[in-house]
């Protein structure tokens, strides 16, 4: 795919500093921070005692610190988790929010453009060491307030990088980008490749009510289950080892656009879900995110019903 790049500037961004402040994190989030090496990355989520979702963060250990970033609509209750419950004596945290930004670029040859569009700062990178990164391993390129962080993005499905900085130098990488011809892309092109890679958004197929395997944040490789004890654990492993959920995040693919806020009926003429978002992908066709009972099987037939139309869809296990 040509390459394109997008903002993503709005999303949340903490930083935690001091020799606890991965262990501070440990105990809030549902994945294994403290595992974390130098580089590495990871999805994690912020839970409500009773275990539901207030965030799906990304956590990365930049060595110097580590940095978490998050939904925009989830940033608020992120932060004021983190101001709760984590001492500053113990991690000193920051919300830089403002003070930085990211921006994204995804498509074919995306390595080498960030390369050129970086100059001089890139003399320690090539477009080879950022393409052998892990999923969500980063590295820092350049120094002092132009130094940048680089990840390898696996948020969307097509192939990428974030790029994190300060916001003067996210202002210049743009402007290089945009020199050397690379597009930007609409929200609604995001949406389409964000959907293609089966991510939820906080507020949109998610929300403070949902229940992370619901979401199949597990699937997604944002839950550990056999590190210590967080902030709803208890909810989170009981469902894991001795019980379920009833429902999932599901794909519905049909032949018509689909629409959110559409109701899931099955074959019986019941109401089993209702449709998260919806979008027309190039590559799969009409694609939608729903909230279906698990009792509806992936592979199973359902109608798509509003007060336009109805249409049938087919149900699909979302797939990292």
């Amino acid at each position: 795919m040509s390459p394109f790049l997008h903002d993503r500037s709005g999303r949340m961004r903490m930083t935690f500093d001091g020799d606890q402040a991965k262990t501070a994190l440990g105990g809030l989030l549902t994945n294994d921070v403290v595992a974390l090496k130098p580089g590495d990355g990871q999805r994690a989520v912020a839970l409500t005692p009773k275990g539901r979702v207030i965030a799906l963060c990304r956590v990365f250990d930049r060595g110097s610190d580590v940095l978490v970033d998050c939904d925009a609509a989830a940033g608020e209750g992120f932060a004021a988790m983190i101001r709760k419950f984590v001492n500053p004596r113990l991690s000193k945290h920051t919300l830089i929010s403002g003070t930085t930004g990211c921006i994204a670029v995804h498509g074919d040859g995306a390595a080498a453009l960030v390369v050129t569009a970086l100059g001089a700062d890139a003399a320690t990178a090539t477009a080879n060491t950022l393409e052998t990164l892990a999923p969500l391993g980063g590295r820092w390129v350049g120094e002092g307030d132009d130094a940048v962080w680089i990840v390898r993005s696996i948020d969307l499905s097509v192939p990428g990088f974030d790029l994190f900085a300060s916001r003067a130098r996210v202002d210049a990488v743009r402007a290089a980008l945009e020199a050397l011809a690379v597009r930007g892309a609409t929200a609604d092109e995001v949406r389409v490749h964000r959907i293609e890679a089966g991510l939820p958004e906080w507020g949109v197929e998610m929300d403070g009510e949902t229940i992370p395997q619901e979401a199949v944040l597990d699937d997604l490789g944002a839950i550990s289950f056999t590190k210590g004890c967080y902030t709803g654990q208890e909810v989170v492993a009981r469902i894991h080892f001795r019980g379920h959920v009833n429902r999932h995040l599901r794909w519905l693919a049909s032949e018509s656009p689909l629409r959110a806020g559409a109701r899931v009926i099955d074959a019986n003429g019941a109401e089993v879900g209702d449709v998260r978002s919806a979008v027309v992908s190039p590559s799969r066709g009409p694609l939608a995110m729903a909230m279906v009972r698990r009792e509806v099987e992936p592979g199973t037939t359902v109608t798509v019903k509003d007060d336009v139309g109805a249409e049938p869809a087919r149900v699909e296990r979302i797939s990292a």
